[in-house]
């Protein structure tokens, strides 16, 4: 397994880079694909953020779906720790959540659809100041969304099993994905402990 270290705002030794590939070998035992690890160190710079003045992400790619995981710390090496325990939770749980879904695979055609969310403030206008600014790839008027993060990801069509899968792998309440049946956007989420939701556009309902 290859790890590849990097850090930002901040340097780090091969002591710390020898350490962190220790630390990453032990997950093997978990997945045994996995063929690199990419790992990011950050610094925070901001003195008010004391407690999480170091962020490491961990990316790891594999024969199977990428897993990610990420957490903060006072330092590198509790970030680390943190980071390397929730990835090593996330696959034990995807691994568990995978038996399940074979020992019970019908019911989960029959997971349901979330009504669509009211909106209990229909007299609110955002962006009323009428001045237009970028944000990521929006152009936002106003203030706006705070929005402090933009990823893009590639998709390809997935069954819903396999966007469960992924969720639990990634470590996140949900995850969005391409229904391969019928094409459309879908966003499977979490409810409670292994029962799930789904909400998905219609596409040609909107033309």
């Amino acid at each position: 397994m290859d790890v590849v270290v990097t850090g930002r705002h901040c340097e780090l030794s091969e002591r710390f880079r020898d350490h962190v590939a220790d630390k990453l070998g032990r997950l093997e035992k978990h997945d045994h694909r996995i063929m690199r690890v990419q790992v990011e160190v950050e610094n925070e710079r901001n003195p008010r953020q004391s407690d999480r003045a170091v962020r490491v992400e961990l990316t790891a790619f594999s024969k199977g779906p990428v897993i990610r995981a990420e957490a903060a710390a006072v330092d590198k090496m509790g970030a680390l720790d943190l980071a390397v325990d929730k990835m090593a939770s996330q696959m034990r749980r995807a691994n568990d959540r995978k038996v399940r879904a074979q020992r019970a695979k019908p019911a989960l055609s029959d997971l349901p659809t979330a009504p669509p969310a009211e909106n209990d403030d229909e007299t609110a206008t955002p962006g009323e100041s009428g001045h237009a600014h970028q944000v990521g790839s929006m152009t936002v008027t106003g203030d706006g969304p705070l929005v402090v993060r933009e990823k893009v990801h590639e998709a390809r069509p997935m069954t819903l099993d396999q966007a469960l899968y992924e969720m639990e792998l990634v470590g996140h309440d949900f995850y969005l994905f391409v229904e391969q049946d019928s094409a459309r956007p879908a966003v499977v989420y979490r409810r409670r402990g292994y029962d799930y939701g789904v909400i998905a556009l219609d596409l040609d309902g909107a033309r």
